[in-house]
Protein backbone atom coordinates (compact mmCIF):
# COMPACT_ATOMS: atom_id res chain seq x y z
CA UNK A 1 0.00 0.00 0.00
CA UNK A 2 2.70 2.69 0.76
CA UNK A 3 3.90 1.76 -2.55
CA UNK A 4 0.94 3.34 -3.87
CA UNK A 5 0.97 6.49 -1.45
CA UNK A 6 4.19 7.18 -1.95
CA UNK A 7 3.81 8.87 -5.51
CA UNK A 8 0.26 10.97 -4.01
CA UNK A 9 2.22 11.81 -1.35
CA UNK A 10 5.72 13.00 -3.03
CA UNK A 11 2.89 14.82 -5.25
CA UNK A 12 1.02 16.54 -2.85
CA UNK A 13 4.47 18.08 -1.15
CA UNK A 14 6.08 19.11 -4.27
CA UNK A 15 2.64 20.83 -5.32
CA UNK A 16 2.11 22.66 -1.55
CA UNK A 17 5.99 24.21 -2.40
CA UNK A 18 5.12 25.03 -5.75
CA UNK A 19 1.69 26.48 -5.35
CA UNK A 20 1.93 27.63 -1.98
CA UNK A 21 5.41 28.60 -1.60
CA UNK A 22 7.45 29.36 -4.44
CA UNK A 23 4.77 30.50 -6.98
CA UNK A 24 3.15 33.18 -4.04
CA UNK A 25 6.93 34.71 -3.10
CA UNK A 26 7.59 34.62 -6.74
CA UNK A 27 4.71 36.63 -7.61
CA UNK A 28 5.23 39.18 -4.32
CA UNK A 29 8.43 40.11 -5.44
CA UNK A 30 8.02 40.82 -8.94
CA UNK A 31 5.37 43.12 -7.67
CA UNK A 32 7.39 44.79 -5.48
CA UNK A 33 9.67 45.44 -7.79
CA UNK A 34 7.78 46.29 -10.33
CA UNK A 35 4.61 48.05 -8.25
CA UNK A 36 6.06 49.11 -5.38
CA UNK A 37 3.62 51.26 -3.83
CA UNK A 38 0.78 49.03 -4.88
CA UNK A 39 2.21 46.06 -3.39
CA UNK A 40 2.74 47.55 -0.12
CA UNK A 41 -1.56 48.18 -0.14
CA UNK A 42 -1.49 51.55 -1.88
CA UNK A 43 -0.93 53.19 1.42
CA UNK A 44 -1.58 57.30 1.82
CA UNK A 45 0.54 58.89 4.21
CA UNK A 46 0.23 62.36 5.50
CA UNK A 47 3.39 63.90 7.94
CA UNK A 48 4.76 60.47 8.02
CA UNK A 49 1.77 59.07 9.38
CA UNK A 50 -0.30 56.37 7.14
CA UNK A 51 -3.88 57.56 7.58
CA UNK A 52 -5.44 55.41 5.11
CA UNK A 53 -5.49 53.47 1.57
CA UNK A 54 -6.04 54.45 -1.73
CA UNK A 55 -8.41 51.25 -2.16
CA UNK A 56 -10.24 51.48 0.79
CA UNK A 57 -12.91 54.15 1.87
CA UNK A 58 -12.95 56.10 4.74
CA UNK A 59 -16.38 57.32 6.75
CA UNK A 60 -16.76 61.00 6.63
CA UNK A 61 -19.68 63.19 8.10
CA UNK A 62 -18.41 66.44 9.12
CA UNK A 63 -20.29 68.70 6.65
CA UNK A 64 -16.74 70.18 6.00
CA UNK A 65 -15.73 67.42 4.12
CA UNK A 66 -17.05 65.05 0.92
CA UNK A 67 -19.14 62.28 2.12
CA UNK A 68 -18.15 59.04 0.16
CA UNK A 69 -20.62 55.89 -0.54
CA UNK A 70 -22.31 54.01 2.30
CA UNK A 71 -20.83 50.94 3.88
CA UNK A 72 -22.61 47.77 5.01
CA UNK A 73 -19.75 45.94 6.65
CA UNK A 74 -20.19 44.45 9.62
CA UNK A 75 -17.97 43.31 12.26
CA UNK A 76 -17.90 42.31 16.43
CA UNK A 77 -19.91 44.51 18.83
CA UNK A 78 -16.95 46.33 20.86
CA UNK A 79 -19.53 45.66 23.87
CA UNK A 80 -20.27 41.97 23.46
CA UNK A 81 -18.03 40.10 21.03
CA UNK A 82 -20.60 37.24 20.49
CA UNK A 83 -22.93 39.70 18.03
CA UNK A 84 -22.41 41.65 15.34
CA UNK A 85 -22.74 45.15 14.11
CA UNK A 86 -22.67 47.92 11.49
CA UNK A 87 -18.91 48.61 11.06
CA UNK A 88 -18.46 50.78 8.37
CA UNK A 89 -15.28 49.85 5.74
CA UNK A 90 -14.46 46.74 7.94
CA UNK A 91 -11.69 45.87 5.50
CA UNK A 92 -11.81 42.22 7.13
CA UNK A 93 -15.02 41.84 6.82
CA UNK A 94 -15.74 42.95 2.86
CA UNK A 95 -19.79 42.45 2.45
CA UNK A 96 -22.77 44.02 0.53
CA UNK A 97 -26.11 44.34 2.88
CA UNK A 98 -27.07 41.09 0.52
CA UNK A 99 -30.99 42.68 0.79
CA UNK A 100 -32.74 42.33 -2.40
CA UNK A 101 -34.86 45.08 -4.18
CA UNK A 102 -37.96 44.51 -2.75
CA UNK A 103 -36.58 44.59 1.11
CA UNK A 104 -38.28 46.74 3.48
CA UNK A 105 -35.06 47.53 5.07
CA UNK A 106 -33.36 48.35 1.90
CA UNK A 107 -36.57 50.59 1.25
CA UNK A 108 -36.59 52.36 4.53
CA UNK A 109 -32.87 52.73 4.54
CA UNK A 110 -32.63 54.44 1.70
CA UNK A 111 -35.36 56.91 2.55
CA UNK A 112 -33.87 57.58 5.48
CA UNK A 113 -30.44 58.74 3.03
CA UNK A 114 -32.26 60.32 1.02
CA UNK A 115 -33.91 62.34 3.21
CA UNK A 116 -30.57 63.50 5.15
CA UNK A 117 -28.94 64.25 2.26
CA UNK A 118 -32.00 66.67 1.17
CA UNK A 119 -31.57 67.98 4.72
CA UNK A 120 -28.02 68.81 3.95
CA UNK A 121 -28.34 70.13 0.98
CA UNK A 122 -31.48 72.40 0.99
CA UNK A 123 -29.77 74.44 -2.58
CA UNK A 124 -30.22 71.40 -4.57
CA UNK A 125 -33.85 70.37 -6.15
CA UNK A 126 -33.34 67.36 -8.16
CA UNK A 127 -32.65 63.53 -7.58
CA UNK A 128 -29.55 62.70 -5.19
CA UNK A 129 -27.03 60.64 -6.98
CA UNK A 130 -27.65 56.91 -6.33
CA UNK A 131 -24.07 56.48 -5.11
CA UNK A 132 -24.49 58.60 -1.94
CA UNK A 133 -27.36 56.45 -0.81
CA UNK A 134 -26.19 52.92 -1.96
CA UNK A 135 -23.47 50.69 -0.71
CA UNK A 136 -21.34 49.38 -2.71
CA UNK A 137 -20.86 45.13 -3.18
CA UNK A 138 -17.71 44.82 -1.15
CA UNK A 139 -18.76 47.95 1.29
CA UNK A 140 -15.30 49.33 0.72
CA UNK A 141 -15.70 51.60 -1.85
CA UNK A 142 -13.23 54.34 -2.05
CA UNK A 143 -14.83 56.44 -4.97
CA UNK A 144 -17.82 58.36 -5.12
CA UNK A 145 -18.91 59.82 -8.78
CA UNK A 146 -17.90 63.24 -10.40
CA UNK A 147 -21.74 63.97 -9.89
CA UNK A 148 -22.02 62.96 -6.49
CA UNK A 149 -19.06 64.96 -5.40
CA UNK A 150 -20.53 68.44 -7.35
CA UNK A 151 -23.78 67.84 -5.68
CA UNK A 152 -21.57 68.61 -2.22
CA UNK A 153 -20.01 71.31 -3.46
CA UNK A 154 -22.13 73.93 -2.08
CA UNK A 155 -22.26 72.99 1.21
CA UNK A 156 -18.43 71.84 1.77
CA UNK A 157 -18.23 75.99 0.46
CA UNK A 158 -20.18 77.39 3.09
CA UNK A 159 -18.78 75.02 5.60
CA UNK A 160 -14.53 76.34 5.17
CA UNK A 161 -16.16 79.92 4.15
CA UNK A 162 -14.42 79.19 0.35
CA UNK A 163 -15.41 79.94 -2.91
CA UNK A 164 -17.63 77.48 -4.60
CA UNK A 165 -15.39 77.37 -7.86
CA UNK A 166 -12.39 77.20 -5.70
CA UNK A 167 -13.91 73.75 -4.58
CA UNK A 168 -15.68 72.64 -8.07
CA UNK A 169 -11.87 72.97 -9.20
CA UNK A 170 -11.08 70.44 -6.50
CA UNK A 171 -12.89 67.90 -7.78
CA UNK A 172 -12.57 68.65 -11.53
CA UNK A 173 -8.50 68.14 -10.80
CA UNK A 174 -9.16 65.27 -8.70
CA UNK A 175 -11.79 63.30 -11.03
CA UNK A 176 -10.52 60.07 -12.67
CA UNK A 177 -10.88 59.33 -15.75
CA UNK A 178 -11.49 55.03 -17.50
CA UNK A 179 -8.66 52.89 -17.04
CA UNK A 180 -7.19 53.00 -20.34
CA UNK A 181 -9.92 54.92 -21.83
CA UNK A 182 -12.42 52.51 -21.69
CA UNK A 183 -12.86 50.60 -18.39
CA UNK A 184 -14.85 51.40 -15.89
CA UNK A 185 -16.56 55.31 -15.12
CA UNK A 186 -15.07 58.78 -13.95
CA UNK A 187 -14.43 58.37 -10.44
CA UNK A 188 -13.19 60.54 -7.59
CA UNK A 189 -11.21 59.19 -4.73
CA UNK A 190 -13.22 60.79 -1.49
CA UNK A 191 -9.76 60.62 0.86
CA UNK A 192 -7.35 61.75 -1.79
CA UNK A 193 -10.40 64.57 -2.47
CA UNK A 194 -10.63 65.47 0.94
CA UNK A 195 -6.68 65.83 2.01
CA UNK A 196 -6.52 68.59 -1.43
CA UNK A 197 -9.35 70.17 0.49
CA UNK A 198 -7.82 70.54 3.47
CA UNK A 199 -4.38 71.74 1.99
CA UNK A 200 -5.80 73.98 -0.42
CA UNK A 201 -9.18 75.42 1.69
CA UNK A 202 -8.52 74.71 5.10
CA UNK A 203 -10.94 74.88 7.77
CA UNK A 204 -11.33 79.04 8.95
Amino acid sequence: MLKELRPALSMVVVLTVLTGIAYPLAVTGVAKAVFPWQAQGSLIEKDGHVIGSELIGQSFSAPAYFWGRPSATSGADPHDPTKTGSVPYNAANSSGSNLGPTSKALVEGGGSAIAALRSAHPDHKGPVPADLVTASASGLDPHISPVAAQYQVNRIAVARHAPVEAVRTLVARHTEGRALGVLGEPRVNVLRLNLALDEALPIK
